[in-house]
């Protein structure tokens, strides 16, 4: 069985879909499937990076097309990279395939299933989408596309008909299973299957052996992290004003660790309002997460109200993996505040509301018991749904079934 993966972005990268790409393919190389790549020569934090056009990591083969380097922060260059990319990706992916092979398309760029599902049943391969999130409709919830236009729901329409007409829709969410059956999609067509982090590499820590603490000068700092992308699907309005009210609190700091367009933003702001509350660091190595998750006294996961259903954040699987609570800012009734509800595994806020996100943070800076009783309940909830194995057992076991499928 040869299995080909598409995503603009695979290892050496280390942004967050590249991460959980790179921990399937490796997987299943290392169970003797036949795993091949095809990705593009740029990183997620820096498009003129030049990695090899070819290269075999740990049995993985490893193609890496040419495309634009505009990058992620202009929007029209943006577009051209995803359109370069679809150009060679279908090329490269037309040349490559054959008779039941299994291809899987991610969603960066956004509804390759499209043209994937037209190569598919030319070559006669199998198909399976792996849904990190849904386009058009985030775009919608941006503001960039109308919702009602004739355009925005041809889309829809197109991307639906790719996805029934393929073997297999993996979904990273129960929300995002809930809105494709809500369109008509056959419920046999969707499967859940959650993202993950490294549990035997992440784990609760002791200050004591976190040397982030010195290095960060944060040593006896109240520490309110975010770790992560902080991009166009996020708020960080209810966070900096939070911090405003919080700010003659010497002991609480804001903590960012990681990158994305709104962090500029947050960052020009915090300088614009004279906020000395925040710390600002660069993404971290990935044999380092388990320092950076395990310096927060309590980490935000923050997700715009509007992207209900259409994205999951995965960094609260770390956070799970660290043993730490979350504070989850945006629409209570998404995903990832149902899990931390259900499990009491963090506290919920919703996104505007920066008096009730100032009183969280107060809340769990005088309860100590209360940050080590969720902060357990994060690690068991972890242990129990989300670990790494429990994930990568259920695709191999998944792309099995896909294969015996006639």
């Amino acid at each position: 069985m040869k299995i080909i993966f598409i995503n603009r972005y695979f290892f050496p990268d280390e942004s967050a879909t590249s991460q959980i790409l790179s921990d399937l393919a490796f997987y299943l190389s290392d169970h003797n499937y036949n795993v091949q790549i095809i990705t593009s020569r740029q990183m997620y934090d820096n498009a003129y990076a030049k990695l090899p056009p070819i290269e075999i990591v740990r049995n993985v083969k490893i193609c890496r097309i040419w495309t634009s380097r505009f990058g992620r922060h202009w929007l029209p260059g943006r577009v051209i990279d995803y359109i370069s990319f679809y150009i060679n990706a279908v090329i490269k992916l037309f040349l490559k395939c054959s008779r039941d092979d299994i291809i899987i398309a991610m969603t960066d760029p956004p509804m390759f299933s499209i043209p994937v599902r037209a190569i598919a049943r030319f070559r006669k391969a199998k198909q399976v989408n792996w849904l990190q999130d849904l386009f058009p409709e985030v775009a919608m919830a941006l503001g960039i596309l109308n919702k009602d236009s004739i355009f925005g729901k041809f889309l829809i329409k197109l991307r639906n008909l790719s996805l029934v007409n393929s073997d297999l829709n993996v979904v990273i969410g129960y929300r995002v299973k809930e809105k494709l059956t809500g369109e008509g999609m056959p419920v046999n067509k969707i499967h859940v299957i959650h993202n993950w982090a490294d549990g035997s590499a992440i784990q609760p820590l002791s200050p004591q052996n976190n040397p982030l603490f010195e290095q960060w000068k944060l040593t006896g700092k109240f520490i309110v992290a975010h770790s992560g992308n902080l991009g166009r699907v996020h708020d960080y309005e209810t966070v900096i004003n939070a911090a405003e009210k919080l700010q003659h609190d010497k002991d609480i700091v804001f903590l960012f660790i990681g990158g994305g367009i709104k962090l500029e933003k947050l960052t020009q702001e915090v300088f614009a309002r004279g906020l000395r509350n925040f710390v600002f660091k660069n993404y971290q190595p990935r044999e380092s997460l388990h320092y950076s998750f395990g310096i927060a006294d309590v980490h935000m996961v923050i997700l715009n109200k509007n992207m209900q259903g259409l994205i999951v954040p995965s960094k609260y699987y770390g956070i799970a993996a660290a043993g730490k609570p979350s504070i989850f800012i945006g629409n209570p009734d998404d995903e990832i505040p149902g899990i931390i509800n259900s499990t009491a595994s963090g506290l919920t806020v919703d996104q505007g509301d920066a008096n009730k996100l100032a009183e969280l943070i107060l809340r769990f800076k005088n309860d100590a018991d209360l940050r080590k009783n969720m902060g357990m309940n994060a690690r068991v909830v972890f242990d129990e749904r989300f670990s790494a194995n429990m994930a990568l057992n259920e695709w191999e076991k998944t792309l099995q079934h896909v294969s015996a499928c006639p």
